[in-house]
Parts: structure tokens; sequence; C-alpha cells
């Protein structure tokens, strides 16, 4: 092979080589692809957003004409705060953890009426619109005791909201709620004074238990003594002998303390009748 043709087949090999390349990478600028999870829409330069919904997997397009906008379909968490007021003029303070995601057939209208950063724009003000709007019809307690209730709503209207934009809300949750210092005051006060009056009425019952028991013991003795008069009056020996018994105890007892009585002497033996 002479020189020239040489250097004619090298030429045309770089040609080839060229034209390879430069169709491998129309190729590869004609692919592309949408991962699980996630949806394209196609916009084209000559039409516009396209009205079809680009589902999970390897797809082509017309190079430098068209362009592929991903949008990612599953739940995404977003937490929303807001200060409100409520029905009787209290600053509420309350958090919402939102998991959204986009309408899949709607893809289109959302990137071509709001893009794709649609969460960051729509969400914070109709989640502060619907905030404002529920907390208003509620008092601060109720706020506290109806705390399933103010969520059941803020739910149904929020997500009928979100979805005028066609985002869908999965899950909405409060998971902070506070109220301002004045408010918090006046609760800690209600609190001790509720714990106050259960003290002091804990005190009033046991005072009147144990006025019913000094009662119950007084007409106790009382009728001891009207049977011990009545036992008098029938034969007066008797209470001559109980008294008898009663003093006995009594000696019996201290002598029983005395280190230096070892028994009892026949005088006590004989008031005690054991003789």
């Amino acid at each position: 092979m002479s020189a020239a043709q040489a250097q004619a087949f090298l030429g045309r090999l770089g040609k080839l080589g060229f034209g390879l390349a430069l169709a491998a990478g129309i190729g590869q600028s004609a692919l592309y692809n949408v991962d699980g999870g996630q949806r394209a829409v196609i916009f084209d330069r000559f039409s516009g957003v396209k009205p079809d919904i680009v589902d999970e997997g390897t797809h082509f397009l017309i190079p430098w004409v068209q362009r592929p906008i991903i949008f990612d379909i599953r739940s995404t968490p977003r937490a929303i705060s807001t200060i409100t007021g409520s029905k009787d003029l209290q600053n509420v303070s309350i958090t919402l953890r939102i998991l959204h995601r986009p309408e899949p057939n709607k893809l289109p209208n959302i990137y071509l009426n709001i893009g794709q950063d649609y969460a960051e724009r729509v969400l914070p003000s109709i989640t502060n619109e619907i905030l404002k709007a529920v907390v208003a019809q509620f008092d601060a307690h109720e706020m506290i005791t109806q705390r399933e209730s103010v969520s059941h709503r803020v739910n149904v209207e929020l997500a009928e909201r979100a979805k005028q934009f066609g985002i869908l809300l999965d899950d909405i949750s409060i998971t902070h709620l506070s109220f301002g210092k004045e408010f918090t005051e006046a609760v800690e006060a209600k609190q001790v004074a509720q714990q106050e009056a259960e003290r002091a009425r804990f005190l009033v019952e046991r005072a009147e238990h144990m006025k019913k028991a000094a009662i119950t013991t007084a007409e106790g003795d009382a009728q001891a003594a009207k049977m011990l008069s009545k036992a008098f009056l029938e034969s007066g020996q008797g209470l001559v002998e109980l008294r008898k018994i009663e003093a006995s105890e009594e000696i019996a007892e201290r002598l029983s303390k005395s280190r230096n009585v070892v028994y009892l002497p026949d005088k006590m033996n004989a008031l005690m009748n054991l003789q």
C-alpha cells in the first residue's frame, strides 16, 4: 500500500469514527430515564408543554427540541408554622406536619401554572389561610380540650384547598400548639386554685368525719352511763363492784411496773375477791 492510499484510508477511518461518535452523542441525547417514584412532562420548543404524562423507564425525545421535566410523585414531608388568633383573641402558635405529593395526571397544569417548586409556592399560603380560618372558630380552652376536632377540620379544609392546585395531602398532623404568656400564666394559676380547692375540700371532709366520730363516741358514753345508772338503781351493789374492779385494775397495773413488788398483798387479794 502506497503512502497516498494509507493516508486516504486513515482519513476515511477518522471520518467514520467522527460519524460514530456523533451518532452516539445524538443517540445519548435522545434518551432519558424516569426513575421509580417519578413522572415526566415533555416541553417542546415549538408546541410547548405536552399534555401526556411519561411513566417510569427509558424514553426517546427529539434532541435540542424537546426537554423532559421530572417530578417526584412520592409523599414528601413539610413542616409549616404560623401564629394566629383564637376566638377569644388569644395568640396561638401552631405547627403542622404535612405529607404532600402532586397529582400525576395534573403535572402538565402544575408545571404550566405554578412550576416545579409548587410546594414552596402554594402550601405555606393556603396552610396559613386555613389555619387562621379554623382557629378563629375555637376558644383557647377548646383548642386544648377539642384538639382532635380542630385537627379534623384542618385536615378536611386544607386537603380540599390543596386539591384545587393539583396537590394531594396524604397526612396532616398538629405537632406543636402553644399559647401566649398571659394565657399560660392564667392556666397555671387556675390549676393552682383547683389544687387548693381540692385540698380545702379534703380538710372539710376530714373534719366532718372526725365530728361524726366524736358524736358517735359521745353517744356511746351516754348510753353506757345510762346503763350504769339503770344498773345502780336496780341493784345498789352493782356500781360499787364495778368501781372496785376498776380500782383494782389500776392498782395492779401500777404495782406491776414497780421493781420492788413481786407479789400482791392479802388486802389487795381481798379487794379483788381472789380468795
